[in-house]
């Protein structure tokens, strides 16, 4: 006879993130300002006035989004001949930055258009990409052991000389000494 509180067969539901709560609730406020936006321009001007700003947001999108793709594989291109990694450095690590700019232009809606053109401004992609670098830096340092972070964490490991060591990364834990030895790693 056992006594106690009954336990569920089944696990207990992790809680929603924040993210994935709010998130398509922030897509869909966008969207109905974006068309209200759209519908007071063209009531203040023209629908045709609205639709030349739409094509060329379009337009500037598509050639802004181009011009990155192409910085970015002349980079990959001259890394590969140096034999190292691309470099960002010298664009501020604008080339993502550049190419999300070109796809808000690309999205119909007059506040896409404004961001867009915000991420084409050299100082704010400085801004921005350093900011990114420090919150990923940041999550990635307290990631949990077993986590997809410290997956990433693992892999960036590097020798002083810039090599990156293969190999796998075994922990020795205070009760894993009566597991069986793990065969070694051959090719």
């Amino acid at each position: 006879m056992t006594t106690g509180a009954s336990t569920s067969p089944y696990p207990a539901r992790p809680r929603r993130s924040r993210l994935r709560t709010f998130l398509p609730l922030g897509v869909a406020a966008w969207l109905v300002l974006e068309i209200w936006l759209l519908t007071v321009v063209a009531g203040a001007a023209s629908g045709f006035t609205v639709f030349l700003l739409l094509v060329a947001g379009f337009v500037l999108g598509s050639v802004v989004i181009k011009r990155a793709g192409r910085r970015a594989f002349q980079n990959l291109n001259e890394a590969l001949q140096r034999g190292g990694a691309p470099s960002d450095s010298s664009n501020g690590g604008g080339n993502g930055l550049m190419m999300l700019g070109g796809l808000l232009l690309m999205i119909p809606g007059l506040i896409s258009d404004a961001v867009g053109l915000l991420l084409l401004v050299p100082p704010v992609q400085k801004a921005l990409s350093r900011y990114a670098e420090r919150t990923v830096e940041r999550k990635l340092r307290s990631a949990a052991p077993g986590t997809l972070g410290d997956a990433f964490q693992q892999a960036r490991m590097r020798q002083p000389d810039g090599k990156v060591v293969q190999g796998e990364v075994i922990r020795d834990e205070p009760g894993d000494a009566h597991q069986d030895p793990r065969p070694p790693l051959t090719r």
